[in-house]
Formats: C-alpha cells, structure tokens, sequence
C-alpha cells in the first residue's frame, strides 16, 4: 500500500496542536462508505513506561470476515505520552504496518476517536488524512462533549455534542451494556459510521475485526518481549 507523507513527524507538543488545528479543516465528514468489500482494522498496544510500540492491521472481507491478511510490527516511539495528541505516538508505527499490506482496503476502522477531539483531530481522523482512504473512528470511551446516556437496546443511540456541534454517536452495539463512541475519521459521515459498526457488532460489544486487531497486536506484543522472532505478514 502505497502512502504519501502528510507532514514531519519529529515535533514538539506545540507544534502537534497546532498541526492538529491546521489538520481539521482538511477532513471530510461527507460521503457514505458505500459498497466496500475490504476493511483493515488497526491498533495499537503499548506501555506508557516503555519506548516500544507494537502496531497491528487486519483486513478482513466484507461478506464473511475472513481474515484476508494481517501485518504487525514493534517500532519506536518518537513522541511521548500526551492525552490528545496520541496520534503522533501511534500513528508512525501504523503507517510502517500500512506500508507492509499487499491489500489496499476500502474502510479502515481505528480503535480510537475520529473527530470527536477537542481540535476534531483524533487518530482516525488524522489517519485517515495520511492514507487518504475512509476511516471510521470507534472508541470504548469519551475524549470530550456531553451526551445523554442512550436507550438499553442495541442500535439506542444518542448524539455526542461539543460546543453546539455533533461530533459522534454514543451508539448501543449490545442490550444492556456499555456504549461505543462512534465518529466519522475521513471521508464518510456519521450516519455511515454508526451502520459500519452495527454491522460488525452483534454478539460482542466491539465490532469483530477490531477485536482481531487487538488479539493480534497483543500476540505481536507478546512474541516480541518473549525474545521470538518478529511475525511476518500472512495473507
């Protein structure tokens, strides 16, 4: 998969905000996902005390979720742990693992937020900005804005707000349990995002290809500090 460099990565806490800032008003929060066949979904493990992140992609086909191919990687972190500026941590070791896919997917679904960022600029946002591909930010948990608790059923949602603008869902994937939090990253709207995920989600809370990615970035994480040899893409 072939990536084009969006900006230096080597910054200051300064210059990430204001990059963020600058970066928001490049996203597109418009558009449906229409008939994609392939979704990679990405993450991202690591421990705030060490300086090694380990990154993992699976892509997954549409109509069975099979697993068509899956990349992890350890790399260095180049930037420190900063609440709202995570991109800048984890996105460099996702763009290598990016780089290692032989399948350009159609959607790509972080585990993280979207635009539902105090500066709009969460990690599917901004990843989505450098591969240039629709990205769908679903998150465990709520970075900013006010909501209203959503009904108990599956599919109960209710908008995610921030100084009067509607920047996510708080979206019921599973009756009687704890909501997801669901913002467009890039090139897609909120309405496509929330159907994505209801259509990944069923038995489980998170979607299933998000729940790959996080089993395969912790056996990367694990084979790694274990001393065995790095995994090799497979696909």
């Amino acid at each position: 998969m072939t990536i084009t460099p969006l900006h230096d990565w080597t910054v200051t806490t300064r210059e990430a905000r204001v990059l963020q800032e600058t970066l928001a008003g490049q996203v597109v929060t418009s558009g449906t996902l229409g008939d994609w066949k392939t979704l990679a979904a990405a993450d991202v493990s690591f421990t705030r005390s060490s300086p090694v992140l380990y990154a993992a992609v699976v892509v997954v086909e549409r109509e069975t979720l099979n697993v068509v191919e899956r990349v992890g990687l350890a790399a260095p972190a180049a930037f420190p742990y900063v609440p709202g500026l995570l991109s800048f941590r984890e996105i460099p070791s996702l763009i290598e693992a990016f780089r290692l896919l032989k399948t350009t997917p159609d959607v790509v679904l972080v585990d993280g937020q979207g635009i539902a960022h105090p500066r709009r600029m969460g990690i599917a946002a901004h990843l989505g900005l450098c591969l240039g591909r629709p990205t769908v930010g679903c998150a465990k948990s709520r970075l900013c804005g006010k909501f209203d608790p959503p009904g108990p059923e599956r599919g109960d949602r209710s908008p995610l707000m921030d100084k009067g603008e509607v920047i996510g869902a708080v979206l019921r994937t599973k009756d009687r349990v704890n909501p997801l939090f669901v913002s467009p990253g890039h090139l897609c709207d909120l309405e496509s995002c929330v159907d994505l995920v209801l259509s990944l989600t069923g038995k489980y809370r998170l979607p299933g290809p998000t729940r790959m990615a996080h089993e395969y970035v912790n056996q990367v994480r694990r084979e790694a500090t274990a001393g065995e040899a790095g995994p090799k893409p497979s696909g």
